[in-house]
């Protein structure tokens, strides 16, 4: 995956909609995240992905460290950037890599690993997008683990997987106010909309990413932020 292209779609119409100084860091983030979804789908054996995403953990967290050097991994670099002009911390990137791993141990993840994949993945994900984009809401980590769950109930193979992971999504859906999204905040506003659609569809029913209702949808947002 090229560092420079987000792959999935709607995220790269979001990002469109991002402050033009924030853009390329909020871009840094998602490749991150894409990053390590991709060493998960790659995996066949658990052991060799554990130890991937493991890398990955210990060399954000050593970010943190005073004149830490990053190894010559371009996307690392990009990563080290974006925490030096954003005062990010390494230590709470390096945390989305649990919500990760806790895919790899089965075919199908079990309940208890749902729920981690929501709260380790989406909700520092979404943190760290607020605090790149210089703005911030009460509910952004629910909205955060609410776009991770609909957006893993539409990865998951197993149908009662899916409805479960679409049902906790749902959930923190709930207790994220429907509200006209700030201008700083409106790509974080795109995926929470679409996200909610996801998760009220039935599990039987997936997604089509950059479909033309689902762009239009987002588009309206990024206009008028509701």
């Amino acid at each position: 995956m090229p560092d420079a292209d987000i792959a999935d779609p709607e995220r790269r119409l979001a990002l469109s909609y991002a402050p033009v100084d924030r853009r390329s860091s909020l871009e840094t983030l998602w490749l991150l995240d894409e990053r390590l979804a991709a060493i998960v789908a790659a995996t066949r054996e658990p052991a060799i992905g554990a130890m991937r995403l493991v890398w990955w953990r210990d060399v954000l967290s050593r970010l943190d460290q005073p004149e830490a050097r990053p190894p010559a991994e371009p996307l690392l670099q990009r990563v080290a950037l974006m925490c030096r002009s954003h005062s990010v911390s390494g230590a709470d990137l390096a945390a989305m890599e649990e919500g990760w791993s806790a895919l790899l141990d089965a075919e199908e993840p079990d309940e208890a690993a749902i729920r981690l994949h929501g709260t380790a993945r989406g909700g520092p994900l979404f943190a760290i997008a607020g605090r790149l984009l210089g703005a911030e809401a009460d509910d952004l980590v629910m909205a955060g683990e609410g776009w991770a769950l609909a957006d893993l109930g539409h990865r998951l193979r197993g149908g009662d997987a899916r409805a479960f992971a679409r049902k906790l999504a749902s959930d923190r859906f709930r207790l994220v106010a429907t509200r006209r999204w700030s201008g700083r905040l409106r790509p974080l506003g795109a995926l929470t909309v679409l996200a909610r659609r996801d998760a009220a569809t039935a599990a039987t029913i997936l997604r089509r990413q950059g479909a033309p209702n689902r762009v239009l949808r987002a588009a309206f947002h990024g206009l008028t932020g509701l």
